[in-house]
């Protein structure tokens, strides 16, 4: 029996290497669902690929567009389109690859109507990993992980009792700038700069994150809500190479690590066909091309991202959220010409001091401190 899938965020590039891996395994996956933000020639196309396919256009101009396109067929847009792709009642599976928090709901909307999710956007477990995963366990629902570093994880601790967890071992390509010397130097960095990624292809912003290492702090909030796992207790280490995607080091001393190639496709395949394991499009690694494996620690002290990560997950409640967000307002004042490299983890960290913190928030004062955050950050540019 075929999986139904739902994808958010199709015409990304996570959207863009879930349609491969559907299109390797016809037998086993069907695209019940599509959303495409506003990029409605890339929603067409699929729309016609996938005619089962129900559609959430970004817009109602959008929407219009792809209804004359497909012969009237029916479209959604807007959040209320996502949460209806979200919670349709033919679907197993919601994996959600929107950018920013527009995910939330609909995460939230496809495990209480019993679905499975599929998490590729960090901003819903950052944000609200608590609410989550408890709405998650409350429904018995799995959340399934779709960034290859903690897809890896999921792997590796296959089988074993967290009480046997020693640490978890994120790895990190460390960015263009890892070799960077001088806070002089990365105050002279353009956006051009930080957008050329050293292995993966990505978009705008997370190429960013990856520069400034926030990527990574914001993987290890969500590794603490994915595994049950104390922010103590999760690490980062610098892997150029990115072929090992994580580990897991046990109390014993052992520890197991993912390896694979650079391809996104091998995790969210992995996370759609789970608890499966099937061939498909990715080709496999072949070790005795590699050369070499490298391991650094990082450069805190150029990049304090990760620190302000893990004081932000360790404290938990909106602090998170007012991270995350301050972030995201940064880097797209960095993209934009109007704040310095260096600025965005500056501007992050005067948010978390200055943003109301709330211990226990309500979903509703977790949204209300992401505004604020970026609020924050906004009126001080």
């Amino acid at each position: 029996m075929k999986k139904r899938i739902v994808v958010l965020g199709a015409t990304g590039s996570i959207g863009e290497s879930t349609m491969r891996v559907v299109r390797s395994l016809p037998e086993q996956l069907e695209i019940v669902g599509l959303s495409g933000g506003k990029n409605a020639d890339r929603l067409i196309e699929l729309a016609r690929e996938f005619p089962r396919a129900m559609l959430c256009a970004g817009d109602e101009a959008s929407a219009v567009r792809l209804k004359e396109e497909l012969g009237n067929r029916e479209v959604f847009y807007g959040a209320e389109g996502l949460d209806l792709l979200a919670s349709l009642p033919e679907a197993d599976l919601v994996l959600i690859a929107i950018v920013g928090t527009a995910g939330l709901r609909p995460a939230l909307l496809a495990l209480e109507s019993g679905k499975d999710l599929a998490v590729a956007s960090k901003e819903i477990l950052v944000m609200a990993g608590e609410q989550v995963m408890a709405v998650a366990e409350r429904n018995g629902r799995r959340v399934l992980p779709v960034d290859s570093e903690h897809n890896a994880i999921f792997q590796c601790l296959e089988g074993h009792d967290l009480s046997t967890v020693k640490r978890l071992i994120l790895t990190c390509s460390g960015g263009p700038f890892r070799k960077t010397t001088s806070a002089s130097e990365l105050a002279e960095i353009t956006p051009d700069q930080a957008l050329r990624h050293p292995t993966w292809s990505m978009g705008r912003k997370i190429s960013i994150d990856s520069a400034t290492l926030f990527n990574k702090g914001l993987e290890m909030i969500e590794a603490k809500w994915l595994f049950g796992i104390p922010m103590e207790k999760i690490d980062v280490i610098i892997h150029p190479q990115s072929i090992v995607h994580s580990m897991v080091e046990f109390v014993d001393g052992s520890i197991l690590a993912q390896l694979g190639s650079t391809d996104m496709a091998l995790p969210i395949q992995y996370a759609l066909t789970y608890p499966k394991r099937l061939p498909g499009s990715c080709a496999p690694l072949d070790l005795t091309t590699l050369g070499r494996l490298d391991f650094e620690p990082p450069r805190r002290d150029l990049f304090p991202a990760l620190d302000l990560a893990r004081r932000a997950g360790m404290a938990g409640g909106t602090l998170p959220a007012v991270l995350n967000a301050a972030n995201e307002a940064a880097v797209e004042a960095f993209l934009s010409g109007h704040l310095s490299f260096p600025g965005i983890w500056e501007y992050v960290k005067r948010a978390m001091t200055q943003v109301a913190f709330i211990e226990h928030p309500t979903l509703e004062e977790l949204i209300e401190a992401d505004r604020e955050a970026r609020i924050f950050v906004g009126d001080r540019l």
